[in-house]
């Protein structure tokens, strides 16, 4: 009985740890969508623009990351 019931334990951490992963990943791919639809669409802004919103064209991607990942 004890040992039915560590490795039905033992399935349920690999499942949990597979969930996990799987949810890591898709969040990971939705990070890296929002990081490049930021740097297109403040790309697509002329240098007038981003001026007016206190940015240089080189900051683009830092500024992008920041507002994604809240660092």
């Amino acid at each position: 009985m004890a040992l039915t019931a560590y490795y039905s334990f033992a399935a349920n951490g690999i499942a949990d740890g597979v969930v996990a992963a799987v949810a890591n990943i898709a969040e990971s791919f939705r990070n890296k969508n929002e990081v490049r639809k930021t740097v297109r669409e403040l790309q697509s802004l002329s240098n007038r623009e981003l001026a007016d919103l206190g940015l240089h064209r080189s900051e683009i991607r830092r500024v992008a990351m920041q507002a994604v990942y809240k660092n």
